[in-house]
């Protein structure tokens, strides 16, 4: 019989906006029960100003959860909060070190509460450390862990591109991975854990390629674009299209290129596609000359059935409504707050379990009731 995999844990969410959002919602799709902690008033920032209907970014990160609206600057609210960590198996949080110790609900407190509970702390900079108060973004943590910096052309601006990859790679899948790992743990053991995830750490460990291109070139830093996954081989780039648009080549393998260059019907660069350097943008130039002889369709119908890791590159609108995607599954609609929204669905497949949203995002407060009966 299907079962969710996290069915019967129970999750305290008392993060806001994307980090612990999208953490949270990937526990929630596989089944555990979580439960959103916020402000009375107005409820967790991503849900925008008082009165206003709630944001698109509160609509695609916090389905099938639950909301507990709750002033924890009451002495009775904490009491509550303190009953409900009792019966939790993960808390979630996103102050900066020390808000929730302040009231009562630190790390400390909560396992003398629980002793098996897992405490999953996402901050900026960490617990401890020289910057562990300080405020920032993602960019900012793009930025400390070296990625901003290498990502650019040929002089232009830095960017830390349109995927906060601080936040999601960062803040929520390294949490999530943290905390799965020391829930499975503490099954075996009874014991809980404190999980300390740092945005600008998990950046930093994500930006492995820039690190081995610098050990590759003798410990200096790649040139910004011309690193190896960054458009520094005529065999892994974009190219521009006949009507403007762009098509992306990742044939990184021999065969691959030698099918793509075969495809061009330019056997003659089957040996280019690694060069780097000025040798590089000899043979780049080739390439984008090949390439600009046709639209971005014709190149999809040429490369249709050839193995060449040559993909378009696509809008975002384009991508809602690719065939792969749509017979994966990804994309889908979920009905609530007097709304219907777009969302993408839980990536994650596995073995009897299908993932459904079970609650569309809730209401600031919906679940009150049921809680404290």
């Amino acid at each position: 019989m299907a079962r969710a995999p996290l069915e019967g844990v129970r999750v305290l969410d008392f993060t806001a906006m994307l980090p612990g959002a999208i953490c949270t919602q990937f526990l929630a799709d596989l089944g555990a029960d979580v439960v959103k902690i916020e402000p009375p008033e107005h409820g967790e920032a991503a849900r925008g100003p008082k009165g206003t209907p709630p944001g698109g970014i509160f609509h695609v990160t916090n389905r099938n959860k639950k909301s507990y609206a709750i002033d924890l600057k009451q002495a009775e609210g904490v009491d509550t909060i303190r009953c409900l960590i009792a019966g939790a198996q993960v808390l979630v949080e996103s102050f900066r070190p020390g808000v929730l110790a302040r009231l009562g609900l630190g790390w400390e407190q909560a396992r003398a509460i629980n002793p098996a509970l897992i405490y999953c702390s996402i901050t900026g900079y960490g617990q401890e450390g020289p910057l562990s108060q300080k405020a920032g973004h993602d960019i900012n943590y793009q930025c400390m862990g070296g990625i901003v910096g290498q990502n650019r052309i040929d002089g232009s601006r830095p960017s830390p591109g349109a995927v906060p990859v601080a936040d999601l790679g960062g803040g929520a899948l390294t949490s999530a991975v943290g905390i799965l790992a020391a829930l499975y743990d503490a099954q075996r053991t009874g014991q809980g854990r404190h999980v300390d995830i740092a945005m600008a750490d998990a950046a930093m460990a994500l930006n492995v390629g820039a690190l081995s291109s610098k050990m590759m070139f003798g410990g200096h830093d790649p040139v910004p674009g011309r690193d190896i996954l960054s458009g520094g081989l005529p065999c892994y780039t974009t190219y521009r299209t006949a009507d403007d648009r762009y098509l992306a080549v990742g044939a990184l393998e021999p065969k691959f290129w030698q099918a793509f260059c075969t495809a061009l019907e330019r056997p003659d660069l089957i040996a280019r596609g690694w060069d780097m350097g000025p040798k590089r943008d000899a043979a780049v130039a080739e390439v984008a000359d090949a390439i600009a002889t046709k639209t971005l369709a014709e190149w999809v119908a040429v490369l249709k059935h050839v193995d060449a890791c040559a993909t378009p590159v696509l809008t975002l609108e384009e991508s809602l409504t690719d065939a792969n995607a749509r017979a994966r599954g990804m994309v889908i609609e979920v009905a609530g707050g007097g709304a219907t929204t777009t969302q993408y669905a839980l990536p994650i497949r596995m073995s009897d379990f299908e993932f459904a949203v079970r609650m569309p995002p809730p209401l600031l407060g919906e679940h009150n009731r049921e809680l404290e009966g």
